[in-house]
């Protein structure tokens, strides 16, 4: 392989530097792959940077809704800045390498910030929750110090679940393996490079995409699902279409978040039969199009914010 002719190849422990191949089969047409893949991340740049400014700049917005906004954009930014630029890098400059520890840095936001999206997506289905079913006890229950509680919880939950991941990396042998045939480091694909048992990273990998994740996937589908049986005991018709589009767009984009992500995760484990190509892009989807999608579905799909945005654009106040 061209790319590891400028890396040493002797045993060591941990190697000083990792190789990214970018997307396995489709070296050929990186140039081109990478333009959506650009085109995606300036979007997200530019929506969650106007749902930020507008949230923050207008204190009539300064409620629970639009403060779980705020993390969602967030996390958004950052999920897709920790993997974009080198991706882009490999795909344009084909700068593959990248150090041993800024892989490992790399791997630990991915995953912090995925745990932490997953947490404030639950508690955003909460949010409407409450909203809709226990509209009385809204202010009570979702005032300013109960957000910024929850919202510190999204970080540390995620911070505590993923830095044992450093370690069951730290521990391993890599016996002069460089070579990650993917965009980014992930966990299980630095795992795999290694020349010793990587059981224990296998078993404590599943155990929080099941027990961590997936267990907001249940909570949100609950959330939901009570949701959707207040909005069935509606009078009006025209609000029950109202409330079932808007939650069916809320639905739409948790599925493209946690669909593509649960793929990446049990492919890597069970999946030997999966093209590399067809995981590797995958891979990337639950990194990019979430970020694009959630400020048009839950930003400019908020009638409060699209008149901001309008009058911004406009040149008024």
């Amino acid at each position: 392989i061209m790319v590891s002719a400028s890396v040493p190849n002797d045993t060591t422990f941990h190697p000083s530097t990792f190789i990214l191949l970018g997307i396995p089969g489709m070296r050929d047409q990186h140039i081109w792959a990478a333009i959506p893949f650009c085109s995606m991340y300036v979007l997200a740049l530019i929506g969650n940077g106007t749902i930020l400014y507008i949230i923050m700049k207008e204190r009539t917005l300064h409620e629970p809704m639009y403060l779980f906004l705020c993390l969602l954009s967030i996390t958004d930014l950052v999920l897709c800045s920790t993997t974009l630029p080198k991706m882009l890098t490999i795909f344009w400059l084909k700068s593959h390498i990248i150090s041993y520890q800024g892989c490992l840095t790399q791997m630990f936001f991915v995953h912090t910030i995925f745990a932490t999206e997953s947490a404030v997506l639950l508690a955003m289905a909460f949010d409407r929750y409450v909203a809709i079913c226990r509209p009385l006890h809204y202010a009570s229950i979702l005032n300013a110090m109960v957000i910024g509680k929850i919202g510190l919880a999204c970080v540390v939950r995620g911070l505590l679940f993923v830095f044992p991941f450093v370690i069951l990396i730290e521990r391993l042998p890599f016996c002069g393996h460089h070579i990650i045939p993917h965009t980014y480091c992930e966990h299980m694909g630095i795992a795999k490079l290694a020349c010793a048992s990587i059981r224990p990273n296998t078993i404590y990998g599943l155990t929080v995409a099941l027990s961590v994740t997936g267990m907001d996937v249940v909570l949100i589908a609950t959330s939901y699902g009570l949701i959707l049986q207040a909005v069935l005991r509606l009078p009006s018709k025209d609000a029950q279409f109202r409330a079932f589009s808007t939650c069916g767009a809320h639905i739409c984009v948790i599925l493209v978040f946690y669909v593509p992500a649960f793929f990446s995760f049990f492919t890597h484990r069970f999946g030997q039969q999966v093209p590399p190509h067809v995981h590797i892009v995958l891979a990337n989807l639950y990194l990019l199009v979430p970020p694009v999608l959630n400020p048009l579905v839950y930003g400019i799909n908020t009638k409060q914010i699209r008149l901001r945005i309008f009058d911004f654009f406009m040149g008024r106040r």
